[in-house]
């Protein structure tokens, strides 16, 4: 994929990995629309990425919503045109063992995490096929390694691995790539975490949008379909 001019929708775009990987879309050339719930959330982060408002659009969304997502790929396509790479990057988490885990935490995190994906993708898979573009998931080792005290969050991020190479073999014949990347530990707000010196040992939110320019600039014939990610080295406390 030549990346110059290419559109990309990135939802939960604020912050942490969602921003950090606008940021190296944007550095390639690309045009990059971003989401949050608030909407001045949304347009602040969009002028910190760039002063240029014919480069980047700051949206408002609830993924958790279908509408939603169909009414900001609708102004995405009415800014830019086009929409060839969307990461739906939005999501949540709640800790507790499954006997303290509340129904609506539960339910949060299903909406956002798991239901959200299918939004996102719901909504832009026409836009998708015109383009023959590419559709990734932000899901997490915790879709592949359970732990105590996970049970709502594993339930969601094993849901998106599954849902995200199922819909790669139903989208493929489109021309279309699906990916799922599954990062360990990140240095982001999530969980109500300040990143700070102490996250330095983990993985960046810049590594991720690198990670998302190396599979943008894959040879079409190849298809890194699940990608697990991890920092090199543990904390060393």
């Amino acid at each position: 994929m030549d990346l110059k001019g290419k559109v990309a929708y990135i939802t939960g775009g604020t912050k942490g990995i969602g921003y950090g990987v606008a940021e190296a879309l944007l550095k390639q050339g690309m045009k990059v629309a971003i989401s949050g719930r608030k909407l001045e959330d949304a347009e602040k982060a969009a002028k910190s990425l760039s002063s240029d408002d014919s480069l980047v659009l700051g949206l408002s969304s609830d993924v958790t919503k279908l509408e939603n997502e169909k009414e900001a790929v609708k102004k995405i396509l009415d800014k830019f045109g086009q929409l060839d790479v969307v990461l739906a990057n939005a999501g949540l988490g709640h800790y507790a063992p499954v006997d303290e885990l509340t129904d609506e935490e539960w339910h949060q995190m299903i909406d956002t995490n798991l239901n959200g994906v299918f939004h996102t993708l719901k909504a832009s898979v026409e836009a998708l096929k015109q383009s023959k573009g590419y559709y990734m998931t932000l899901a997490s080792l915790a879709g592949t390694n359970f732990f105590a005290n996970g049970a709502g969050y594993n339930a969601t991020k094993f849901g998106v691995v599954g849902f995200t190479q199922a819909a790669m073999l139903d989208l493929r014949k489109y021309d279309i790539k699906v990916s799922t990347i599954m990062p360990g530990s990140v240095a982001t707000h999530f969980n109500n975490n300040t990143p700070s010196e102490k996250d330095a040992w983990k993985i960046q939110p810049e590594d991720i949008g690198q990670m998302v320019v190396d599979l943008l600039n894959m040879h079409p014939r190849t298809l890194p379909s699940k990608i697990e990610v991890r920092p090199s080295r543990p904390d060393k406390k």
